[in-house]
């Protein structure tokens, strides 16, 4: 697996969610196990195999999460630069108007609360460019052209 970027504070909600599915989901998980159990033939009991699927799942989670927080790369997201990296926050303007973003790794992104990965064709265009610089992205509809307005 790749490095992950990922901002400290990214990386302590993931360390609090696999706190979580280690120790509250799995017992969980585990009681709901043993009461399917109790309940007689496991090969009719439907309790039994969706507990037994959930635990699974979980499994499956605190691995990728184990995965995800051995390869994180932490990005310091209160820095000054002049340049856009990952973990800056842009104001940007175009045809349409003004937005602001901010460029986190991918395990981090949330567009509809400004926060984009890196690894998407917008984020990486602006990558390396300084305030007023244009920036052309290449979208479904064709080419956008971006003025970076404010980097922080």
């Amino acid at each position: 697996m790749t490095k992950q970027f990922i901002t400290k504070e990214g990386l302590k909600k993931l360390k609090e969610e696999l706190i979580f599915l280690k120790t509250t989901k799995r017992q969980e998980i585990s009681r709901r196990i043993q009461d399917a159990k109790e309940l007689g033939d496991l090969s009719e009991n439907a309790e039994y195999s969706e507990s037994k699927e959930q635990q699974a799942l979980n499994e499956g989670k605190i691995a990728e999460i184990e995965e995800t927080i051995k390869n994180a790369q932490t990005i310091n997201n209160n820095h000054k630069s002049d340049v856009v990296n990952i973990g800056s926050t842009i104001k940007i303007r175009n045809g349409k108007g003004e937005r602001t973003f901010t460029i986190v790794g991918s395990n981090e992104a949330n567009p509809s609360e400004g926060k984009i990965s890196n690894e998407t064709p917008l984020a990486s265009s602006f990558l390396g460019h300084k305030v007023k610089d244009k920036v052309e992205v290449e979208t479904p509809k064709g080419k956008v052209e971006y003025l970076i307005l404010n980097i922080s």
